[in-house]
């Protein structure tokens, strides 16, 4: 037997990414944690659980050497959607092989059913677990599997699955893990579990392997994120589940009272919280039950932080394609979840349509953006509170050149009647053990590659470009963005966030920093913008003429008469509007 006390174990994370479950940078998904949790439970001190993310073993080749000196080494790890990333790169079969091959001591190994390979992890069914040589593969929860690995002196354990006593403590217990991940704490958010499973069954899902809906009470999931606070955590996201709106109930109907715990409980224990999204809602529940899902969404966006996004699964607006993949919800019983999530929670802070319908939600919302007032000129400052995005799935059975169609006129129907979205995702079917429709859907998404692409082409210029700049229009402020990398002269970065927005900024400014920028122009999926508040006796040329109306003349206008003592101060010829842009307190004066 070997004693816990004395075991090291060291974790690997070589991310996850499920339907209802992400885990790729700036994300930490609840594997690595509830894994730790168990280990502390099952009695390993802390200081004796080493945790490392993929990318993290391949800046530093030394740390390899943890692999290779633990009694025991626990990979996670999966992909069973396809993705492109920015902030990480999923582990490749081979760098896992080479985990199995490396650890010293016992290996196990667990996660999503497959592995990711290539750009958008089109290989993910040419990996199976069972090629990748660890000692153990936990087929139920590997978090389960952890614990009585190390309760059976790390002998064997049987598959199965953890129980909601067990992950409340592990969930607390784990919190401790996320002080070694490398973006730890400035730019990490926790991806947290209300519930698993689902009560329906599409055919290119894999949440329903997990059976009916089963929830976590609110006060398990407040207790677990009043520990990550304690270990410096300050965004969260509530990703892990097929439905936030049927949170606490029977797993179809909404339950207002329980989303109320559950949000009012988070902002309790976490006051100083940067970020509070959510993702994955069923419009068929907001259909069904109009009134309860209304009432839930006030809720919501009484709560969370700006730039929330509802995900919608409605995969095809084609009625054929809806049948014969047991899809739950129509074209028009999406549109009317669509207008609904707009009425309720699509209004911006300090906006004019600011409900202020709970007592101190204005002093939460401020304290995570700024200012929440409008603009003099009555544009707003801040992205909506909570709007749609829209799942789009192609390769299904049925699928025909009419499906394109019916789902681009499902798109530009939205547009048209004033409703906005603040994403659609639009992408193939990903082959995977256990559901019904691989191998045609491949077949499908093959066939129609051309079809494809040209379609999407479309939803990007016809539709994504003007939504976005109704969603952000030019003026609307970004508080902290994360700048990431360079590319051709600007510097790129996002907020934390669900489906956080791109942002482009001129000049290639100190990475790892976090600024606020206000928008100036649109793209399809991104936006450019300039710092915030533009300190018009220090910008660039280029920032000045990223503003619409500055031309390189004007803008070298501007520098030759510095320096201001305001906004009001710079003489444009131009009819722009500099107070979008720049402080509206007074700028100092560059002696």
């Amino acid at each position: 037997m070997t004693d816990p006390e004395t075991l090291s174990v060291t974790i690997v994370d070589g991310y996850v990414d499920e339907p209802a479950h992400f885990g790729v940078p700036p994300y930490v998904s609840t594997y690595p944690r509830y894994a730790a949790g168990a280990l502390v439970d099952a009695g390993v001190p802390h200081e004796r659980i080493t945790y490392h993310t993929i990318d993290g073993l391949r800046d530093e080749p030394n740390r390899w050497r943890d692999v290779d000196g633990a009694d025991l080494t626990i990979y996670l790890g999966g992909m069973t959607v396809p993705g492109k990333y920015v902030g990480g790169t999923p582990a490749e079969p081979d760098e896992v092989r080479k985990l199995a091959w490396t650890a010293g001591g016992t290996s196990l190994m667990g996660g999503p059913v497959k592995f990711g390979v290539g750009d958008e992890n089109a290989g993910a069914t040419e990996t199976e677990r069972r090629d990748l040589d660890f000692d153990f593969v936990a087929k139920g929860d590997v978090e389960a599997a952890v614990y009585d690995l190390v309760e059976s002196g790390l002998e064997g354990f049987n598959d199965r699955m953890r129980d909601v006593e067990e992950v409340s403590r592990w969930a607390r217990e784990g919190a401790f893990v996320v002080e070694q991940h490398p973006n730890h704490p400035d730019y990490l958010i926790c991806e947290l579990e209300t519930s698993r499973g689902c009560a329906y069954r599409c055919s290119f899902c894999t949440e329903p392997l997990y059976g009916n809906p089963s929830f976590r009470p609110p006060e398990t999931v407040v207790d677990e994120v009043d520990a990550l606070s304690d270990h410096g955590v300050r965004h969260f996201r509530l990703g892990r589940q097929a439905d936030i709106l049927a949170y606490g109930g029977d797993g179809e109907a909404p339950n207002p009272d329980a989303l109320g715990e559950l949000y009012g409980g988070i902002r309790d224990v976490a006051p100083d919280l940067e970020t509070l999204h959510l993702d994955n809602v069923n419009p068929i529940t907001i259909v069904n039950w109009p009134d309860q899902s209304r009432e839930a969404l006030r809720i919501i966006a009484a709560h969370n932080t700006p730039g929330d996004t509802a995900a919608f699964g409605l995969e095809s607006a084609d009625p054929v394609v809806q049948e014969e993949n047991n899809l739950n919800v129509s074209a028009e019983e999406c549109f009317e979840a669509v207008r609904i999530v707009n009425e309720e929670a699509g209004w911006r802070p300090g906006g004019p349509n600011d409900p202020d319908r709970i007592d101190g939600a204005d002093a939460a919302v401020a304290s995570d953006g700024g200012p929440t007032a409008s603009v003099a000129d009555g544009s707003p400052r801040r992205l909506p509170k909570l709007l749609p995005g829209i799942n789009l799935l192609h390769g299904l059975k049925g699928e025909r050149e009419e499906t394109y169609e019916r789902n681009l006129a499902f798109l530009e129907r939205v547009y048209d009647e004033g409703y906005m979205l603040r994403r659609i995702n639009i992408r193939q079917v990903m082959s995977f053990a256990g559901t019904e429709m691989s191998d045609t859907g491949a077949a499908i998404a093959n066939e129609h590659k051309k079809l494809f692409k040209r379609y999407k082409r479309r939803v990007r210029e016809e539709i994504d470009n003007p939504m976005l700049e109704r969603v952000a229009p030019m003026g609307t402020v970004l508080p902290d963005v994360h700048l990431e990398y360079h590319q051709d002269g600007r510097t790129f970065g996002r907020q934390l966030g669900t489906y956080p927005l791109l942002v482009g900024i001129p000049g290639e400014r100190p990475l790892g920093e976090t600024i606020d920028v206000a928008v100036v122009d649109h793209g399809y999926r991104s936006v450019t913008g300039v710092p915030y508040p533009l300190d018009l006796n220090e910008a660039s040329i280029d920032e000045l003429t990223a503003i619409p109306g500055i031309g390189n003349r004007t803008a070298g206008d501007v520098v030759i008469d510095r320096p201001y003592d305001s906004v009001a101060d710079v003489d444009l010829e131009v009819p722009v509007d500099l107070s979008r842009f720049a402080t509206v307190r007074p700028l100092e004066r560059v002696e």
